[in-house]
């Protein structure tokens, strides 16, 4: 049976955080845990690399597709930062995710590229590929970036 979480449950950690990124075009800490590195980064597009480990895996044994899902996502972040100025607030606000074939080792590969902005609304598709050159996934997501920034509705 399980239990109600209740505050006292929940660790410290779990607490409001404040972190600085070394700069404009880095990874976060939630993708510093997945390993993804960004080998590439300019004029809208990006690539990314993430190797997959036990950790990463679902119960079948195969890269879970959380995390294939989040290094698409990054790579468009990543190559949203390349289009925007330096402290630009924004997020995803919709996304879709085509899998089109398990991982089962070796490394993910994911290129992306960024159409944008029409005014606050940039759209970003990516592809992820195993180390064989297989496509794995096919991702596109429209970000919004924050109000007030000097980006028109």
């Amino acid at each position: 049976m399980s239990k109600l979480l209740v505050s006292e449950d929940i660790p410290k950690e779990a607490g409001a955080h404040q972190f600085e990124m070394e700069s404009w075009i880095d990874t976060a800490p939630f993708e510093r845990l997945l390993n993804m590195d960004i080998r590439e980064a300019s004029e809208g597009r990006a690539f990314l690399v993430m190797p997959f480990t036990v950790k990463l895996s679902q119960g079948g044994g195969l890269l879970h597709g959380g995390a294939l899902t989040a290094l698409a996502d990054t790579a468009v972040a990543m190559a949203i930062k390349s289009l925007l100025p330096e402290g630009t607030a924004f997020a995803t606000a919709e996304l879709k995710v085509r899998f089109l074939a398990p991982v089962k080792e070796g490394q993910v590969r994911a290129r992306a590229l960024v159409e944008g902005p029409q005014g606050r609304t940039l759209v970003g598709r990516a592809v992820v590929w195993d180390e064989k050159d297989f496509p794995v996934a096919e991702f596109e997501a429209t970000f919004r970036i924050a109000r007030g920034q000097g980006f028109s509705d």
